[in-house]
């Protein structure tokens, strides 16, 4: 489940806290309106029934029982005197708790109970009657009111509790509402200036609005943004300045390269006829001429894909005839199996997917083990070149980095008979067809390079 966004948390932590203060003062609220109505109502029968006794004259002592009958209609009670009662409203003795009857018969004045009577909720109150002379007469009196009103006046408290709790939801939700946007707002405003420096605005800073902990965020946003743009700014700045001297070495160097190269050519006609150290060094000089001919063409192609000038000129051609071709020009048609099937057609710049090519099947050639293999296949829209060795394979931690530039698996070789650009050179000659290449092993364990190019424009 997805997790709850900031404005619905607050929203929800709103409530829960205005439905629990509320359950929390209802219930509060329930006890004390309960008790205070129903003391009110025994605070009542308590001033009547003493207001009763006061009005009347004490009866003889001891009282006959048409005495207790006249006492119990003019008190409108139960009286009792030892083993004799009279009812006068209603209710027996036996409806009286024993408890009242023990508390009145132990002296107490006037003394109130509350008791249920057939399901229904009654007061109870009793008191002794006493003669003018303060000596107790032995008459006990006993009232009982049924408190039905009373408790049907509690009885509604919970649901007007529920109403009042439903009630403040509104209020709380709102000031939940406009709490989550004060909040939200520069949250939103921060989300939306790191979108617009993820996609490249770097120069984008956010609003400083108040004094409060998102303000100080907001602050540290806009400082790093401005310490990532001039850092960024001098970063590109070297990566210019070090394009740029590529290029122009590079260029510079054509020219004397040029020269040194008709100057190997002569020496490579020359060196039957020379011996010894003779033939040894017009050898060297011959082949590192080569190799830096190679090199400085490699970083010329490099510099153009950097600069974004490297251009595209399709054609459409048969793919497995240029696979072949290539092949043959560099002398490995005996040395690699092909699958290449016939009218696999695509629109491809012939020189650049010869140089992808042979990058791929010359590499397999010096790192791998024979048989190399290079099969054509088309799926669906793509065509896809795949080439492949049968050598120990690529290392795990060497498959993220086979394309970089100068990237060397083993480090321990400080140079070798390639430029350390092939590979990065070929995958940007794939990307420029709006394709892809991509590295991993085959399930045989050898390093597989697979070029896939649209079969439509790109």
């Amino acid at each position: 489940m997805r997790a709850l966004g900031l404005r619905s948390r607050l929203v929800v932590a709103f409530a829960v806290v205005s439905v629990l203060t509320g359950l929390g003062v209802a219930a509060v609220s329930y006890l004390m309106v309960r008790d205070l109505v129903l003391q009110s109502a025994q605070d009542a029968m308590v001033e009547q029934l003493r207001a009763d006794v006061s009005r009347q004259t004490t009866p003889a002592h001891p009282p006959t029982r048409a005495e207790l009958d006249t006492l119990a209609l003019r008190y409108n009670a139960v009286v009792v005197f030892g083993n004799l009662h009279a009812n006068g409203n209603g209710i027996r003795l036996e409806d009286v708790p024993d408890h009242l009857r023990g508390t009145v018969h132990a002296g107490r004045s006037v003394v109130v109970q509350r008791a249920e009577l057939a399901g229904l909720p009654y007061a109870f109150v009793g008191t002794a009657l006493r003669a003018s002379t303060g000596r107790s007469t032995g008459i006990e009196l006993y009232r009982a009111q049924g408190l039905t009103v009373q408790q049907g006046t509690i009885n509604e408290l919970p649901a007007l509790a529920r109403m009042v709790i439903l009630l403040a939801l509104l209020p709380a939700v709102l000031l939940a509402l406009i709490a989550a946007r004060g909040v939200l707002r520069p949250v939103r405003d921060l989300r939306a200036a790191a979108l617009r420096v993820t996609g490249g605005h770097l120069d984008t800073r956010s609003v400083v609005r108040g004094s409060d902990e998102l303000t100080d965020l907001a602050r540290s946003f806009n400082t790093m943004t401005a310490e990532l743009e001039r850092t960024v700014a001098e970063l590109r700045r070297m990566e210019e300045n070090a394009r740029r001297f590529v290029a122009d070495v590079s260029h510079e160097l054509r020219t004397p390269l040029t020269a040194m190269t008709a100057v190997a050519e002569v020496l490579d006609d020359e060196a039957l006829e020379l011996t010894g150290d003779a033939a040894t060094a017009a050898g060297m000089v011959s082949g590192e001429t080569r190799r830096l001919r190679r090199l400085v063409e490699d970083l010329v192609e490099i510099s153009r894909f950097d600069a974004g000038v490297a251009s595209l000129r399709p054609e459409s051609a048969d793919i497995g005839e240029m696979i072949a071709s290539t092949l043959h020009a560099r002398g490995w048609t005996g040395r690699v199996e092909t699958t290449l099937p016939a009218e696999v057609v695509a629109p491809v710049d012939r020189r650049r997917l010869d140089v992808v090519v042979a990058n791929l099947v010359g590499n397999a050639l010096r790192h791998g083990d024979a048989p190399v293999t290079v099969d054509l296949v088309a799926v669906g829209p793509e065509v896809v070149i795949t080439v492949t060795d049968a050598g120990t394979g690529l290392p795990e931690e060497v498959l993220p980095h086979v394309f970089e530039r100068f990237y060397k698996a083993d480090s321990a070789r400080a140079r070798s008979e390639g430029s350390g650009l092939g590979l990065a050179i070929a995958w940007e000659n794939a990307h420029l067809h709006g394709g892809s290449l991509a590295a991993d092993n085959s399930p045989g364990g050898g390093a597989r390079f697979t070029v896939r190019l649209p079969r439509g424009r790109s």
